[in-house]
């Protein structure tokens, strides 16, 4: 039965396993509510101390401590951060369900396997980008996470001070940065590198953040190119023309040129990133100027980048590291697992599982079910690969300059 095994619902809690990963999908505060309301949960030994939750507050809010990832996987219920590796697939009881973030545009083979296995999966990166789901919405709570640290190894890295200063020893002038992409991440970068005394300019292709850019002390780039079709009618960035892109990167490439510090965060769901900041720009910058490259998982929006590492092009340092939102887990797991008990207030009824698959959430974020796959977009990128999971995201493509958290879409601006 899809997430009831007969007596009370189950949830279980596995360790995270991928490389780097320290969050843990839910903090002993979400386990009371669940625990309180009649749900079993059972947590991996462990699963919590990188996030700073030990075993002992996990018992004390009511779950259960197993030894194991088997026993955690033995649920009706399995809530996880990253995607199931192979070894986790194994571990999902048939008929089960899933939540977590699948990124099922992009791993199609795992959606295809997790149907076959006549799993109920929900995506946590596939929730609808409307008012009403903001509470559950997991890209832009880890986006919010991403963009305040991009800032803060830029700083690190960056030989000058971010803030203006007058000294006895003379003035010194604030540092110059540029955000590309004006989504939850980029705002949280501006904030972040404003806060920090660095004067900031954005970029974005939708025009409607501009006001909140300039709220927070930004100057707005108007690049004049056409804007009107820049996000799907769910807030998801979509491409460009290959015209739009080109002037994007043209005007980039000067304000880049006169920048100390640049931080890109543009993303498409199921895309690669889009190009923006070619080789010879970073070569026309400063030696001891900063990339943060928050795009570097799907292939980065600077074309020198290096998924997970950083490289020195021509005395530019560009960072290219990998899921940021895990450098900072105790805040990101605090935020994930509010997000999911908000997901979960859907999903769980008088503490049984029984879903509105018509409510416009839970249509939207479940991604396989009945041993089928229902989630649109993702049916769609099947049909493009032939019907046949195994396609990847190489190459560049065109995209809209949004915000996202690693490999994720691009929300739509809030304020």
């Amino acid at each position: 039965m899809e997430g009831q095994t007969g007596g009370a619902l189950s949830v279980g809690v596995p360790r995270e396993t991928a490389p780097g990963e320290r969050r843990v999908a839910l903090i002993p505060d979400t386990v009371k509510k669940l625990t309180s309301s009649g749900v079993q949960v059972k947590v991996e030994r462990g699963a919590g101390e990188a996030s700073g939750h030990a075993d002992e507050a996990y018992q004390a809010a009511g779950a259960t401590i197993v030894p194991d990832a088997q026993q955690a996987f033995d649920a009706a219920v399995v809530i996880k951060v990253q995607k199931p590796d192979a070894s986790e697939l194994a571990l999902l009881p048939r008929g089960s369900t899933l939540i977590a973030l699948l990124q099922p545009m992009t791993n199609l083979d795992l959606v295809q396997q997790l149907a076959d296995k006549n799993i109920t999966a929900f995506s946590m990166d596939a929730i609808p980008r409307t008012t009403r789901a903001q509470s559950m919405d997991v890209l832009s709570s880890q986006a919010t996470v991403a963009g305040y640290k991009a800032v803060l190894m830029a700083a690190d890295t960056l030989p000058k001070f971010f803030p203006m200063l007058t000294t006895a020893a003379g003035s010194i002038t604030p540092a110059k940065v540029l955000v590309v992409g004006a989504g939850v991440a980029g705002l949280q970068a501006i904030a972040t590198a404003r806060r920090l005394g660095a004067v900031v300019e954005a970029y974005d292709t939708r025009p409607v953040v501009k006001e909140q850019v300039e709220s927070l002390g930004a100057k707005f780039v108007d690049i004049p190119v056409d804007t009107s079709d820049t996000q799907t009618a769910g807030g998801y960035a979509k491409e460009v023309s290959a015209e739009t892109l080109r002037k994007q990167q043209e005007v980039l490439a000067d304000h880049a040129a006169k920048s100390d510090v640049v931080i890109t965060t543009a993303a498409v769901p199921g895309r690669a990133a889009p190009r923006l900041i070619s080789k010879e720009t970073v070569e026309r910058m400063r030696p001891g100027s900063v990339i943060v490259d928050l795009a570097a998982e799907t292939g980065g929006n600077v074309e020198v980048t290096r998924a997970g590492e950083t490289v020195l092009h021509d005395g530019v340092a560009v960072m290219g590291q990998l899921n940021l939102p895990s450098t900072m887990p105790v805040h990101a797991s605090q935020m994930y697992a509010k997000n999911i008990q908000n997901l979960l207030a859907l999903l769980i009824k008088d503490g049984a599982f029984a879903p509105d698959y018509e409510d416009e959430i839970v249509k939207g974020t479940v991604i396989t079910r009945g041993g089928e796959v229902v989630h649109e977009m993702t049916k769609q990128r099947l049909a493009e690969a032939g019907g046949k999971a195994g396609a990847s995201n190489g190459g560049t493509s065109s995209a809209s300059a949004g915000t996202t958290p690693q490999s994720t879409a691009a929300p739509a601006p809030r304020g």
